[in-house]
């Protein structure tokens, strides 16, 4: 069974900075598309960046980038977001999602955050940036 477990959330001044992680287990040897989407209450989710395990490529929405990376680190079956220059507009609650059946290009152009239709999501985890 594929879990994702979020970490690395929370309060942040507007400018500062925070990293948020996510765990994967269960996806085994299979590449999956790995995103973070964010939501706030009421509002549609909003995908803002994806990867492909194992590639190299990666996408960012127009909202974040230059501000936001995403990467991975294989060993440790890991995800990040790292967020820098956060506005008061990045706050919502942020989930990892993973889907084990899109292919590498679907994922990584961007594709994946239109639908926001993945497999797997984790439980989500609040970020809230003050002015």
């Amino acid at each position: 069974q594929v879990q994702l477990m979020e970490s690395g959330g929370g309060p942040v001044q507007a400018g500062g900075s925070l990293r948020l992680s996510c765990v994967t287990s269960g996806l085994l040897a299979r590449r999956a598309c790995v995103a973070w989407v964010r939501q706030l209450p009421g509002k549609e989710r909003d995908g803002v960046a994806a990867l492909s395990t194992g590639g190299r490529d990666t996408y960012h929405s127009d909202s974040v980038k230059g501000r936001f990376t995403i990467s991975q680190d294989n060993a440790k079956n890991t995800v990040y977001l790292e967020m820098n220059d956060l506005k008061p507009e990045d706050s919502a609650t942020y989930y990892c999602a993973a889907d084990t059946t899109m292919d590498y290009s679907y994922c990584t152009g961007g594709w994946a955050l239109v639908g926001n239709q993945f497999e797997y999501w984790g439980q989500g985890i609040l970020v809230t940036v003050s002015s």
